[in-house]
């Protein structure tokens, strides 16, 4: 599959703009060295993120913009803008790959789930998922196929559900644990409408909670509203974020983000506790 329609490809400079973000030497080549080694790269270099969802500033799924976002604005992004930059980043090194419209939790949610993931299928000698979207997912692509899939000490699993989609299961006691996919299952406005409403409806998990996340080597670091969580060998016991202050250090020091929008992040972390303290409140007076 092609680049998004209407999408012009990467230039020779946002690519190379691109790989020196992540941290890539070397002359890159559609191969799955280059492959291995770029998704390494991003999921090390780059924090998911939902901060604009949570404090309500708009965000899409065009490349471009991503581009400006994560690699000359030294963000992090969400499954649309990690995936879909990913992509135009390979396409632009020569990769062919599919983008696929999946759904994170569709075990328990039904097909009301499809299109609130981003993930992707590379075509080399065999086809690879690759995904550095999901923040506590992948490390490196693995084969499509099922099995269990092993990167550095932490286990992952695809399996097939024999229906024509496939479940990924995530590695253990981390969130999402899992998210489908089809082949034939490639719509952009289930993508597109999922995309508006997860960061736009109040029900929206990214409207109740801000996560960042980021690995640094094997160790998984989390950033879930007050709390700092580390996971892995020594990562060491989960750590409360004091204050704005702290917060905004936080981001520096492990995510490697800026603190420009630390109090805002702050302020509405106080006003969604103070709502679930209300409702429950409110439950427990009835």
């Amino acid at each position: 599959m092609t680049s998004t329609p209407a999408i012009p490809p990467a230039t020779a400079d946002q690519l190379a703009a691109y790989l020196a973000r992540i941290g890539f030497v070397g002359e890159p080549r559609p191969d799955l060295e280059t492959l291995v080694a770029v998704h390494r790269g991003h999921v090390g270099a780059i924090a998911w993120e939902c901060i604009d969802c949570f404090i309500g500033r708009p965000t899409g799924r065009d490349p471009r913009a991503a581009f400006d976002k994560l690699v000359t604005g030294g963000r992090g992004g969400w499954c649309y803008e990690m995936n879909g930059l990913f992509a135009w980043m390979l396409e632009a090194i020569g990769f062919s790959l599919t983008r696929l419209a999946a759904g994170v939790m569709r075990d328990r949610m039904g097909d009301q789930a499809i299109g609130n993931h981003l993930t992707l299928i590379v075509h080399l000698d065999r086809d690879y998922v690759a995904d550095v979207g999901l923040g506590a997912g992948l490390i490196e692509p693995i084969p499509f196929a099922p099995g269990r899939h092993e990167q550095r000490g932490i286990a992952f699993a695809l399996e097939d559900l024999g229906d024509g989609w496939w479940r990924f299961h995530n590695q253990p006691d981390v969130l999402p644990p899992s998210f489908d996919f089809s082949t034939a299952v490639r719509d952009e406005a289930l993508l597109e409408g999922a995309c508006q409403w997860l960061q736009s409806d109040p029900g929206s998990p990214f409207r109740q909670n801000v996560v960042v996340q980021r690995y640094d080597g094997a160790v998984l670091a989390s950033l879930v509203g007050a709390t700092l969580v580390r996971k892995g060998a020594d990562a060491g016991p989960p750590r409360p974020i004091a204050d704005a202050a702290d917060y905004a250090a936080t981001l520096a020091r492990e995510f490697g983000l800026g603190a420009s929008d630390a109090l805002a992040i702050w302020a509405r972390i106080g006003e969604v506790e103070a709502a679930k303290a209300a409702a429950a409140a409110a439950a427990a007076a009835d």
